[in-house]
């Protein structure tokens, strides 16, 4: 309640415009974005918001990381720490490690070893799709759904953190996923409700986060680095260059970061280690002997070593030897079991061997060998174990870099993607290229020579090409409807036999084409050639392949018309000889699709090049006569080119997706049914919860502040008894089944309550912040007092030339600060005489009002002497002697025209051209008040330019 003088307030009164121009330029709501590093085992949030730097989100828990588990018990949703603590009880409700079962059928062999890992899970068929489902009891959960669950709660963090809706994610993926994959996790991300800006590949998104921090470290030469990672369930390598180079549109010199080569093991990582370990342990308990029931067959046994072994493998990464501890494991059993580090690396010697094959990969991708490579940085959390670092250190030959975070580089590296997506975020160009994995190829059949077909491959994006890119290819033989499919190419150079198998189907789609005849027909004519159908695809910058269109191209020749009179020829020929112009129709046609294509049209050479007898022809007719004497009759022999206008026709297509058909149409809105049944059950549990919690920490509070004289004394006997009766009824109707009631009814039971104690803690409220209130009042009246004494000087009567102030406006500002000490010297005398427990009567909006009502009158002072201003007198220019003026024009008339200009520079100006006023003039002029305009000189030359 303090308030700083009138004269002593430059600091708050600059906080206060500072927040105001802050409130006037904060960006709209809405436009922050995130990241969402979806892994096996953990996910990362970052946020980006404006005027805040990138930073990653934290959870419920404070922590920056949360598992990416979900759990359902009893109607209950839990995600995160709260389904891995169910998950040990009951392991079957708790789903994890789910990203790798994205976008696969039953039979593929990732969900073959996902049984096997964890055999507790009932997992059956989705009829149409063909696709992985969780049941649980009468409950059904298909992958994308539980995926969208998990992308919900990162939301929510990531809401939480900024303070503002967020709709737009970049989401960091395997680069190792397919189409199916990657098709799979947007329609994820539909049903969270959020807008996929990109898929960025985990490697690319570190190799950007590792970039963004050493521009300054590149340069126009190659820098070539290996980034190494092995997480909870796959490894992955790749070769990454830095250069600068010069954008062609732009003309910008700019960083580009570059995918060269990648190698993957999709089985290798942490948690084929805590799996072997896990199954280590329950060996040793079974040769115990302690029970006879074998622990393999226990669930929750198998959950509980699960959960021991993935702590035991994290201990033993910086100790050599560590107990690995369960009480009541099985039947009531405990079990204690020293492990060795060497033990540890004698269960995984096999999976060691394949550390550096995905290096050896990579860099046969590449074209390039390690001796040229800078460094290889590591980064995911298992790479921090001491035999994975041994093995790769012996391999390359070199010191291995830990300069990036290993957990969050590529979270950090997709949010800085987002912002540069995102509208409303300016970043730093950072160009990212990144490579094909999976080559595609377009596969049709052509009728040969003979009369038999034969199938035709045409390569479209092959193996590490860069993307985003687009492809065309011509089809110029066909002339009905036809059809033609989009397959995965030739897979096991690039990525072995095993990872093929993994990747499931190699079909991508099937498009038709329609109507193809009909369009040819339509357009037949002399003048109309062909040139084949083109097809336009599209790989996104996430990695998407799709067809943009499909469209008939035709050139048609337009004749030169011959109705054109003599006389016109004429004169259009008389006058293209003046104006130096062609005329248009010699220009020669462009085709646009020419410059794009860089597919060959089924094994034909593109037609896009023109001949050396065009290239001449329109060389000739872009020459202008320069003969003075040639005539009309010897232009019109010239041979004119005739023009070429390129038409086309859009045709119908219709694309069959042959792998697994995305989540889409009656089956997208059931899952979105059921997710929203969901969160309406947690917000309803939510909601009761927060009302309960409410309820029992207002009955504590109001018992607690009773016993308390500050507070008892503001209540009157009834109403502390009231309070007390109706804080003991809550509680035990609380105690007796109470607290199974829904929300409305703590809800309403805790505003009934309110109601009664509000009363005494408004009371108390008014007693404990009157004392501060008055003081502010007081230290105003003294200010405004101050400020009347100095503002008496300012007043015609006190100071002549400082009328500021009228002697009313005196009067006024003298009344109201004598009125608010007697009003304060009377109110608070009179509230001295009243007790604690009676209606207040000076309350501290009435101390406020006097204050404001003062404020006002010293404000509307204070005001006017800022906008006032003193009456300065003009002083009058010098007066010039008419005798040396005449002198001066004597002077100019007798010396020659060449000294004109010295003699008008030496002349002094006089008031800016204006006459000067006698002496008489001017004291009139101050006398009224104003100066009357003077009779003016023709401005000279000089002075007609202004330089500005």
């Amino acid at each position: 309640m303090k308030r700083q003088g009138w004269f002593g307030g430059g600091s708050a009164c600059l906080l206060l415009v500072t927040v105001a121009l802050c409130a006037v330029l904060r960006p709209s709501d809405g436009a922050a974005v995130m990241s969402v590093d979806l892994g096996s085992e953990w996910m990362k949030i970052g946020v980006v918001s404006p005027g805040v730097p990138m930073e990653i989100a934290l959870n419920k828990e404070s922590k920056r990381k949360t598992p990416t588990t979900i759990a359902f018990r009893n109607g209950d949703r839990l995600i995160g720490e709260d389904a891995q603590t169910l998950g040990v009880r009951f392991p079957a409700n708790n789903y994890g490690y789910l990203i790798d079962l994205l976008g696969k059928t039953v039979d593929n062999p990732m969900v073959e070893l996902y049984r096997k890992r964890f055999p507790y899970y009932d997992i059956i068929e989705e009829p149409t799709r063909k696709t992985v489902v969780f049941k649980t009891g009468d409950e059904q959960y298909t992958i994308e759904e539980l995926i969208a669950q998990l992308l919900q709660e990162a939301k929510g963090y990531a809401e939480e953190s900024t303070g503002q809706a967020i709709t737009e994610c970049v989401i960091v993926v395997p680069g190792f996923f397919g189409q199916a994959e990657r098709q799979a996790l947007v329609s994820a991300a539909r049903l969270a409700n959020l807008k996929v800006l990109q898929l960025i590949n985990d490697y690319t998104a570190v190799a950007l986060n590792y970039g963004i921090f050493r521009r300054k470290e590149f340069n126009e030469t190659a820098q070539y680095f290996v980034f190494y990672d092995m997480g909870a369930y796959k490894t992955t390598a790749s070769v990454i260059s830095y250069q600068l180079v010069k954008d062609k549109a732009t003309k910008e010199i700019l960083p580009v970061v570059q995918v060269l080569g990648v190698g993957y093991d999709r089985t290798l990582g942490g948690l084929e280690m805590q799996v072997r370990l896990r199954d280590y342990l329950g060996q040793e308990f079974n040769k115990m002997g302690k029970t006879k029931t074998d622990i393999f067959t226990n669930p929750r046994a198998m959950a509980k070593l699960f959960k021991e072994a993935g702590r035991l493998k994290n201990v033993l990464s910086a100790n050599t030897e560590h107990y690995a501890q369960i009480e009541g494991l099985l039947d009531e059993q405990d079990f204690r079991l020293l492990v060795t580090r060497d033990r540890f690396e004698e269960l995984c010697k096999d999976l060691y061997a394949k550390v550096t094959a995905p290096i050896d990969r990579a860099l046969s991708l590449s074209g390039l060998s390690l001796d040229i490579v800078n460094q290889v940085v590591l980064f995911g959390g298992n790479t921090r174990v001491p035999k994975i670092q041994e093995v790769l250190k012996a391999h390359i030959k070199q010191e291995l870099a830990k300069n990036v975070n290993a957990d969050e580089a590529a979270c950090m590296g997709a949010v800085y993607r987002a912002a540069d997506l995102a509208t409303g975020f300016k970043v730093k160009k950072f160009v990212v290229k990144d490579a094909v994995l999976h080559p595609i190829q377009v596969v049709f059949a052509r009728e040969g020579e003979s009369g038999s077909t034969r199938l035709v491959r045409r390569t479209l994006f092959g193996a590490m090409n860069s993307y985003p890119q687009k492809k065309v290819i011509t089809f110029n033989k066909h002339t009905d409807d036809f059809d033609f499919s989009v397959d995965y190419a030739d897979l096991e150079p690039v990525l072995g036999k095993d990872e093929v198998a993994n990747l499931g189907s190699l079909n991508l789609t099937k498009v038709s084409l329609m109507e193809v005849a009909k369009k040819l027909n339509s357009n037949k004519a002399d003048n109309v050639e062909s040139k084949g159908i083109k097809a336009h695809f599209i790989l996104d910058d996430s990695g998407l392949f799709s067809l943009a269109n499909v469209e008939l191209v035709l050139e048609k020749t337009m004749e030169k018309e011959d109705d054109e009179s003599t006389l016109q020829k004429l004169g259009n020929t008389i006058s293209k000889l003046f104006s130096g112009d062609t005329d248009d129709d010699e220009k020669p046609a462009t085709s646009e699709e020419a410059s794009k294509e860089d597919v060959p049209k089924e094994g034909e050479q593109s037609d896009g090049k023109k001949s050396e007898e065009e290239k001449s022809a329109n060389a000739s007719s872009a020459e202008n006569s320069t003969a003075a004497g040639e005539n009309e009759a010897t232009k019109g022999n010239k041979t004119e080119k005739p023009k070429i206008v390129t038409i086309k026709e859009e045709i119908p297509s219709q694309v069959e997706v042959l792998y697994i058909q995305p989540l889409d149409g009656s089956e997208f809105e059931k899952s979105v049914s059921k997710i929203k049944a969901l969160n309406e059950v947690e917000d309803s549990k939510k909601r009761r919860e927060t009302a309960l919690n409410s309820l029992e920490s207002f009955v504590i509070d109001a018992q607690v502040r009773l016993d308390e004289e500050e507070y008892a004394s503001c209540a009157t006997q009834a109403e502390a008894d009231l309070i007390r009766k109706s804080c003991s009824e809550i509680s035990e109707w609380l105690y007796e089944g109470g607290s199974d009631a829904d929300a409305e009814t703590y809800e309403k039971k805790l505003e009934e309550l309110r109601t009664i104690a509000n009363e005494v803690y408004a009371r108390h409220w008014e007693h404990n912040e009157r004392p501060e209130a008055l003081s502010a009042l007081k230290q105003m009246i003294t200010g405004a007092d101050g400020f009347l004494d100095k503002a008496r000087n300012f007043t015609k009567e006190g100071n002549a030339e400082k009328d500021v102030f009228t002697q009313v406006e005196i009067d006024t500002l003298e009344r109201v600060i004598k009125e608010t000490i007697e009003w304060e010297k009377t109110e608070v005398s009179e509230q001295k005489k009243m007790a604690r427990n009676e209606p207040v009567r000076l309350t501290v909006k009435d101390i406020t009002d006097k204050m404001s009502l003062l404020d006002r009158e010293v404000k509307y002072l204070v005001n006017k002497l800022k906008l006032w201003r003193p009456k300065v007198k003009p002083t009058p220019p010098p007066k010039v002697e008419k005798d040396s003026s005449k002198q001066e024009d004597q002077k100019t008339e007798e010396q020659g025209t060449d000294d004109a200009e010295q003699v008008i520079e030496e002349t002094p100006k006089q008031n800016d051209g204006e006459e000067e006023p006698s002496s008489d003039e001017w004291q009139q002029e101050d006398e009224q008040g104003e100066i009357k305009p003077s009779k003016t000189e023709e401005p000279s030359e000089d002075d007609q330019h202004t330089e500005l």
